[in-house]
Parts: structure tokens; C-alpha cells; sequence
């Protein structure tokens, strides 16, 4: 009848186009070859399919432009035109809400983009915004088709562009599974979230070969952009996993945390963990000696349902949490200090992580809870040199101009302009409550006694004595935990065991804010 690099023959009559049909369409689901698909086996990575049937929900998948080739000729192009171009595209559902998804098929081109295939995606992705649904692509491609010249080059520049507009509107997400270089690695840096599997995929602007040119360094592909890398040090990367099936049920189980677009608020669903269970456990789990480290993450299990959330960048910028979790069924965000990691003060990155998810919280109608203990920024020439007043500026700028419910708890300390930045009520928190273990001040009390008492403690005839006395009477005036509550600084003092019917109290009146913000095409944030 036909086949893949073929024009279809004439059929006599309709049950033959039928056929015909059927036939190509069986053609186009196998793929170029069983050669090629045993070949991306043999790398351990599953084919373009396979990855779509595991991130759709069963027999919901429905393909665009399966039957598309490209035009090009020269090179060997004319004598090589297999259906799909290498790239598949379409929609479906997950948990039963739509999803519009794109698959580079590394059996065709290598996954290559050209002229036909960026066209493919570019449609995709219109329908995507117009529909207002989220948007998954499946990456597993080596760039742009050298062949097709600067008409693939085109094609990525009409991804960008339509990366920048549906930001903010439909969530958007990345997984990397195979390699992704050159500018191609700009699109999935444009999304909300990226997902990388561990020894397959692997994202850098310049590969290993031109880094050995240049600068005469040697290292692997892995070791340049692979998923640790992204994950731990250049921050690339939200998540990693070590196998491409678990790295997609995370895709779902993430999408059933966002809402379709940015009209929406996110999916709320029955809890069967009361509203009103105490978190007696909160009591041991944060001491009252504000310089003893606790694991921040066991406070947020014995707030949210069922102890469950979904944490954000979980191995970059390790002294602060961000993370999806539900309250009562509502999803929120959360920032949380995390003082097991250099002692849960803010620096450079930890900045930029907490801005960058506050933005795609308020862009998707996400509340956002903030949990704090934090002794101030992290001093030093190092991040002074490296902008710690412009990074550190990002995170105040993406809390003043959220205007989703926001609320803040203060566990323990808060101090100086970490305090501030923090989400604290002066920067437009709607509700802000402390632990009775609270500390508020401009900086810690010893710190404090030896600039404010610096002329008594060194003419005392026991300097170390007056430091002791003057550090105790700071703390008795200035730094009580009731200090800020009598100051309208804190709405109120509450009991740690009734953190969590405190939050879901406040988030369901919360529930209809609205802001009334000024008119302006948008705002200059610090970069």
C-alpha cells in the first residue's frame, strides 16, 4: 500500500483508502525501524510513545499531524521523509483534565528540529494557550537540523516566543530525557518546571568537545549538564529522577497540584485529615534554643495533609524549602527556612529560588504560606560581590507583588532585613502569626548588646559579666515574643499544636481576596 518514505498508491475504492489508511497510520505508530527503536532501547531510554502513554491517562491521547513530513531537499533530506518529522504532537488528559503534550522522536533525525517539525510544535502550543490548558514536552533531540540550515534556527525562535507568551497563563513543563544542547536548551529554561533523568538526559549551551577546545578542560557530557548538575549546582533542574517512569508519575502528580491556567485556581479535593487535628508533635520538633538546627521538613509533614508534599528544587539552595502541599484539600505553596542547612539564612540562590516560585505561585492562583526561622542574610565578600542586595531584592520584589493570600508563621527567629523580606506585614502579608518561641528583632541579642552597650561593657571591671547582664536585659525589653503581637507587627501568638487549623481558618477567609493593583504594562523586577 505504502510506506513511511513513500507516497501513498491509488486505491480503487473507499474500503482500499480505508485500508490504505490504516495501514500507514499502523506505519507511523511503529515508527522509522525496528532497528532504531532497539537502538534507543539499548540506551535505556523508552520510545516517543511510550513516554506519552505513561504520562496520559489510558486511550486518551490524541495525535495532530501525524502524517506531516518535511520539504527539504539537498543533503540526502529528498530520500528521507518519514511521517511525523520527529517530533509527535497532540492532546489528552491526566486525572481527567486536558493536557497538550509534544514528543521528540530520537528514532527520526535524532529527534533533530526542522522547518516541518518546529511547525508541528508551534501549533501545539497555540492550541495549548487557546485552549488554556497546560502544556508537556517530552525532550529527547540533538538541536536544530544542520541540513534544513537557518529554517531550523526559525523554529526554535518561534518556540521562544511562544514559551514567553503562555508564561504565566498555562503551567508549562519540561522532561529532559535525552540530550538537549544549544539553544535548544532555552525552551525548557523558559518553563515553569524542568525534570531530568539521571544518565540520559543531559542540557548544556556548549557540549563537552567545545569545552575542551576553548578552555582545554576535559569532563563528560553527564558531569558538564547532566541531571545532578542541574539539580544540585546550577539550580537548571526543579527535579531528578533516577528512571524515566517514576520521573513522568511525578509529571501527574504534579499537574493534579496546578490549575489549567491562570484563571483557575488549582484543584481542591476531599481530606479525610481533620481541619482541626492538633500537630502535638510540633512541640518537640522546633527547640526554643534558637541555635540548635531542626529538619524544617518534618514541621511542614505535621502541618499538611496527610503529611504529604510535593518539595521544589529540593537539592539547590538547600537553607531554604519551597514546595506544593494541600491545606483542608486547597493546595498552597510553601516557603519555609530550613535551618539543618547553614543554619537556614538567605543568600544568592536561596533568593533566587524562593522569587522564582513565589512568581509561578501568584501566576497560577497558588496561596502561599511562609514558614520562618531565619538569623539574617548570609554575610561574606563573596556574596556582597556577587549581588547579594540585587538577588536578595528579587525575593522582596516577588513577595510585594503577589497578590494571592499570603501568611506568614514565625517559629522562631526573624531578624533584620531577612525579617522584612520574609513576607512580613509591613511588605503586604495578609495575615502574619508567631510561635511563643519567637524572636523579632533588627539582630540577635549579643550582636545587639555589644553595639547598643559597647562603651559600658568595655569600661566594666568584668566586661564578660556586663556583656551576660546587657544581653539578657536586650532580650527581656526588646525581644519577648509578645514585643511585636503588642506592636499590631503579628496578628496574633498562637499554641504550635493549632498551626494547622490556625492556616486553614485563615486560608478560607482568604478564600475571595481580590488586589486592586495600578494600571502599568508590567513591572521592572530586579535581574
Amino acid at each position: 500500500m505504502s510506506n513511511l518514505e513513500g507516497a501513498p498508491v491509488e486505491a480503487s475504492d473507499v474500503r482500499g483508502r480505508v485500508a490504505e489508511l490504516h495501514a500507514i497510520r499502523e506505519q507511523v505508530r511503529r515508527g522509522p525501524s525496528e532497528r532504531a527503536t532497539q537502538a534507543q532501547k539499548a540506551k535505556g531510554k523508552l520510545t516517543a510513545r511510550e513516554r506519552i502513554e505513561l504520562l496520559l491517562d489510558e486511550g486518551s491521547f490524541t495525535e495532530v499531524e501525524p502524517l506531516r513530513r518535511h520539504r527539504a531537499s539537498g543533503f540526502g533530506l529528498e530520500a528521507k521523509r518519514p511521517y511525523t518529522d520527529g517530533v509527535i504532537t497532540g492532546w489528552g488528559t491526566v486525572h481527567g483534565r486536558t493536557v497538550f503534550v509534544y514528543a521528540h522522536d530520537f528514532r527520526i533525525f535524532g529527534g533533530a528540529l526542522g522547518e516541518a517539525h518546529a511547525t508541528k510544535i508551534h501549533k501545539i502550543m497555540d492550541k495549548a494557550i487557546a485552549a488554556g490548558a497546560p502544556l508537556v514536552s517530552l525532550n529527547d533531540g540533538a538541536g536544530a537540523r544542520i541540513q534544513e540550515g537557518v529554517s531550523a534556527l526559525a523554529g526554535y525562535g518561534g518556540i521562544f516566543q511562544r514559551n514567553t507568551k503562555a508564561s504565566g497563563v498555562i503551567p508549562q513543563i519540561s522532561v529532559m530525557l535525552g540530550p538537549c544542547a544549544g539553544g535548544a536548551a532555552y525552551s525548557p529554561a523558559l518553563t515553569d518546571f524542568v525534570f531530568m533523568v539521571r544518565d540520559t538526559s543531559q542540557m548544556f549551551i556548549t557540549g563537552p568537545d567545545v569545552v575542551r577546545a576553548v578552555t582545554g578542560e576535559e569532563i563528560t557530557q553527564n558531569g558538564l549538564g547532566g541531571a545532578d548538575v542541574h539539580a544540585e549546582t546550577s539550580g537548571v533542574a526543579h527535579f531528578a529522577y533516577d528512571d524515566e517512569e517514576t520521573c513522568l508519575e511525578e509529571v501527574r502528580y504534579l499537574l493534579s497540584l496546578l490549575p489549567q491556567n491562570n484563571r483557575e485556581n488549582p484543584p481542591r479535593v476531599e481530606s479525610e485529615d481533620p481541619a482541626d487535628r492538633l500537630g502535638e508533635a510540633l512541640l518537640d520538633l522546633v527547640p526554643a534554643d534558637g541555635n540548635r538546627p531542626y529538619d524544617m521538613r518534618k514541621v511542614i509533614e505535621e502541618i499538611v495533609d496527610d503529611g504529604e508534599y510535593l518539595e521544589i528544587h529540593e537539592r539547590w539552595a538547600t537553607n531554604i524549602i519551597c514546595a506544593l502541599s494541600r491545606l483542608d484539600g486547597r493546595v498552597v505553596g510553601i516557603v519555609a527556612n530550613q535551618p539543618q542547612s547553614l543554619a537556614g539564612v538567605l543568600d544568592i540562590e536561596a533568593s533566587e529560588k524562593a522569587a522564582r516560585f513565589i512568581q509561578m505561585c501568584d501566576a497560577f492562583n497558588i496561596p502561599i504560606i511562609t514558614l520562618l526561622d531565619v538569623p539574617g542574610f548570609l554575610p561574606g565578600v563573596d556574596q556582597e560581590h556577587g549581588g547579594i542586595i540585587r538577588h536578595g531584592a528579587k525575593l522582596l520584589y516577588a513577595y510585594c507583588n503577589a497578590t494571592v493570600p499570603r501568611i506568614s508563621v514565625i517559629l522562631r527567629k526573624a531578624y533584620g532585613g531577612a525579617y522584612i523580606v520574609m513576607d512580613s506585614q509591613s511588605i503586604g502579608a495578609d495575615l502574619t502569626y508567631a510561635w511563643p518561641t519567637n524572636e523579632i528583632a533588627v539582630m540577635g541579642a549579643e550582636g545587639a548588646a555589644n553595639v547598643i552597650f559597647r562603651k559600658q561593657i568595655a569600661e566594666a571591671d568584668d566586661p564578660e559579666a556586663m556583656r551576660s547582664r546587657m544581653v539578657k536585659e536586650y532580650k527581656a525589653e526588646l525581644m519577648h515574643p509578645y514585643y511585636a503581637a503588642e506592636r499590631g507587627l503579628v496578628d496574633d501568638v498562637i499554641d504550635p499544636v493549632e498551626t494547622r487549623s490556625v492556616l486553614i481558618r485563615s486560608l478560607a477567609m482568604l478564600a475571595n481576596k481580590h488586589a486592586d493593583l495600578p494600571a502599568r504594562k508590567h513591572g521592572n523586577p530586579p535581574q
